[in-house]
């Protein structure tokens, strides 16, 4: 690609260095607004077309700032540059815009990750961890209420930033990639809310107590909604599309995380209901113990009087213990989880479901996720009765019927 400068980048520079006296904020707004409608002028007039070509359709750059500058409701360059000069005040400090700055961007990594864990766990409990990056942003945003969006947007990094983006769109590659992405801002705030709204069910439908985020996730994608459009008259709301944007990033990566966990432990012509294919082992990579081709979880011992055996050890045939999986009640949430593996028998039955606020487990009015282990046997067991066959003693000799064979004497 050819590193002379089209038509499109020496007419923008021109109004660019026109526009010089105003804010370095403000002029990229007024470049970004008017680069596509250069851009498809210079499509119209053909490849290889002259500034003058486009002076010819649009006037000069500066006459076409003057133009911006009306429509935009800035004053003159002249006056402008009066009154900068006149009421323009000693360096301020940059400590507190620089702590609002970086307090929005510290918070909308936390939220990104504590997002990620989340949804990756599929657990609500992990984003209680709002609470740890909440106190950053509250103060980030009380110093951007007080002392005005302005001081932010003057700070040396943000003037960085505005002109490696300029640079950006002055390319053709970049310029297009960047027009695309502007493109999609109104679709984005859409697909915020839409996604909070998704978050709050899927957590919902595993932890019923996630139903108390719902009015919360839900504000948050009204908030985003309302907030996105008008980004560009107020830049005060990116203390809201930023957060919000961050925590939807998160998540979504988190999900697709889970989704690809989810997949890689199946194989191919294998999944975990199929009768004809057994897995040989958990989720957690400990052998399966099955009988029939099901795989058995439990094993209950009884003595010859049908009472229930504890503390049974299972071995092999060459003496290797059954080991299998162990699970448990995790009490702050109320779920079922590893909590290590042996071959001890019987194990206490884990059973899942939500209690009220009395604590009654499965309750009509219950909505608090609860697990609980019984350690009973869930049936009796009759136990056959062996019936050993009588033994047979030999009996004393019976005088024989057969009649002695009689002797003659001899003389």
């Amino acid at each position: 690609m050819s590193d002379k400068p089209t038509a499109v980048r020496v007419y923008l520079a021109r109004v660019r260095t026109a526009l010089a006296d105003l804010p370095a904020s403000e002029i990229e707004e007024i470049l970004e607004d008017v680069r596509p409608h250069l851009a498809e002028l210079e499509g119209e007039l053909g490849e290889g077309a002259r500034v003058e070509a486009l002076i010819e359709r649009l006037g000069t750059p500066e006459s076409y700032a003057a133009e911006l500058r009306a429509s935009g409701g800035y004053p003159p360059a002249g006056e402008g540059a009066a009154t900068v000069l006149t009421t323009a005040p000693a360096s301020p400090s940059l400590l507190k815009p620089r702590i609002a700055l970086w307090g929005l961007v510290i918070s909308a990594l936390a939220l990104t990750l504590i997002a990620f864990t989340a949804a990756i766990n599929v657990e609500p409990d992990a984003l209680i961890g709002i609470v740890v990056p909440a106190p950053v942003f509250l103060i980030s945003l009380a110093l951007l209420l007080r002392g005005g969006v302005e001081p932010v947007l003057a700070l040396p990094e943000l003037a960085r930033l505005r002109t490696s983006l300029g640079r950006l769109r002055e390319q053709e590659e970049g310029g297009k990639a960047l027009r695309y992405l502007g493109s999609l801002k109104p679709a984005w705030w859409v697909i915020c809310a839409l996604a909070l709204l998704t978050f709050g069910v899927l957590l919902m439908l595993r932890h019923r107590q996630a139903v108390l985020l719902l009015p919360f996730l839900l504000l948050a994608g009204v908030a985003a909604v309302w907030a996105g459009p008008r980004l560009r008259a107020d830049r005060r709301l990116l203390w809201v599309a930023v957060p919000v944007s961050a925590f939807v990033i998160g998540g979504a990566l988190g999900g697709f995380g889970a989704a690809v966990d989810l997949i890689s432990n199946r194989s191919p012509y294998q999944s975990a209901s199929s009768p004809y294919y057994p897995s040989s082992s958990d989720q957690y990579g400990t052998d399966q113990l099955t009988y029939g081709g099901q795989a058995v979880g439990n094993v209950y011992a009884f003595d010859a009087e049908g009472k229930p055996l504890t503390e049974v050890y299972l071995y092999d045939e060459e003496g290797r213990p059954i080991t299998l999986t162990r699970y448990g009640c995790e009490r702050s949430s109320g779920t079922k989880e590893k909590i290590g593996s042996d071959n001890r028998f019987p194990r206490p039955r884990i059973q899942q479901g939500v209690t009220d606020d009395q604590g009654n487990f499965d309750g009509y009015n219950g909505y608090r996720s609860a697990c609980r282990e019984d350690p009973n046997v869930p049936f009796s067991a009759a136990i056959p009765k062996v019936t050993t066959p009588p033994t047979t003693s030999p009996s004393p000799s019976a005088p024989s019927s057969t009649p002695a064979p009689t002797t003659t004497p001899t003389r």
